[in-house]
């Protein structure tokens, strides 16, 4: 190995990889690295969908090759992504075939959690992820209006499983697609927690990178036992600035570590309110507050997240926004979000003895 090619290594691997918060070394992601002339050929594997990411982990790369004095390099990256299974609850059994459960949840409702679970979602399908959403509020599913399946009823072609519907590349399941929208559901507890294990346990999910549970808000009894009973492999919880909200958002923290679920980080929704008229930004529901929290708990800040009422129209027409308008700044958060909440996870290192296949999507 030349000198030049020993510094450009040294370089590369230095590179702190912003959603894995790990240098490319550490989370040994160089898969070959070769150097003809000024020419360098990069391949790095990395674990979380990487669809979109190439140019934006170029220009990152060669800043860094330029802050280490390499600056006449000139870099062709291949990017692929390998996402492994992760541990659950050690008294639970992961679903088959599912690699990872991702709960979203809050510690009070009205924070717009179902909103940043859904377009997580749909955030990954459009990084090439394999993505199933499981609607899990019992008593106020929104999956199906915000996908657009209002009306539409899934089938068992055996009478004991359920085929989940789909809509914009995902697999949907939700207790609003099995029963009347306009009915009240008047359940117990017992009742939310068996009608939410059944519908994970007997839906035919198939293969799945990520399955997004969008949990109901609170952390009751229903909730903690939730938590209990779906295998999690890691938990995301949404708030909102406002001191009100993050005194929740806390409580949402303690439950799940009740239950020995890794809470991959904190992400901040209605962060900033920008008017769709002039223009003008304002933080409406206060500044900071999450990245205030999420150092205080010692956990990532996954996102900041607009307030803005094209997102609320997106979803209420059955598009959230990264597939209402993929390439609005609004879209660019969430799919910045999704990233930094498989790379969180993806950091937390491989189960080895979880045997799931190999995911491979490459772009150049």
């Amino acid at each position: 190995m030349s000198h030049s090619e020993t510094a450009v290594r040294a370089a590369i691997e230095g590179f702190i990889e912003p959603c894995l918060q790990q240098t490319l070394g550490q989370a040994r992601a160089v898969t070959q690295l070769t150097l003809d002339g000024p020419r360098l050929n990069l391949t790095l594997e990395l674990g979380f969908p990487v669809g979109g990411y190439a140019s934006q982990l170029t220009a990152a790369l060669a800043a860094q090759l330029r802050h280490a004095g390499l600056a006449d390099i000139d870099l062709a990256l291949t990017l692929s992504s390998r996402i492994v299974a992760h541990s659950v609850q050690r008294n639970l059994q992961p679903l088959a075939g599912v690699g990872n459960v991702v709960a979203v949840a809050s510690g009070k409702g009205g924070v717009g959690k179902s909103t940043v679970a859904v377009n997580l979602a749909l955030a990954w399908a459009a990084q090439g992820a394999r993505v199933g959403m499981l609607d899990a509020d019992i008593y106020g599913p929104s999956q199906p209006l915000m996908l657009g399946l209002v009306g539409q009823r899934p089938d068992s072609p055996d009478g004991k499983h359920i085929r989940p519907l789909q809509a914009h590349g995902l697999k949907v399941m939700s207790i609003g697609l099995l029963v009347d929208a306009a009915q009240a559901l008047v359940w117990r507890g017992p009742m939310v927690t068996q009608a939410l294990t059944q519908m994970l346990a007997d839906t035919q999910w198939g293969e799945l990178d990520y399955l997004v549970v969008d949990m109901p808000p609170g952390t009751g009894d229903i909730q903690l036992t939730l938590s209990q009973r779906v295998p999690v492999a890691g938990a995301v919880i949404v708030t909102t600035p406002q001191d009100i909200a993050l005194a929740d958002a806390r409580k949402g923290l303690a439950m799940f570590g009740k239950v020995a679920v890794p809470v991959l980080g904190i992400v901040e929704n209605m962060s900033l309110h920008v008017c769709s008229h002039c223009g003008h930004a304002e933080h409406v529901f206060g500044a900071g507050g999450g990245a205030r929290l999420a150092a205080e708990q010692g956990v990532r800040l996954l996102g900041e997240l607009p307030l803005e009422a094209a997102i609320r129209e997106e979803a209420d027409g059955g598009r959230p926004s990264v597939v209402a308008a993929p390439d609005s700044p609004r879209a660019a958060s969430y799919l910045q979000m999704a990233r930094n909440v498989a790379g969180a996870l993806a950091a937390r290192g491989r189960d080895r003895s979880a045997l799931f296949p190999k995911i491979v999507v490459e772009e150049s």
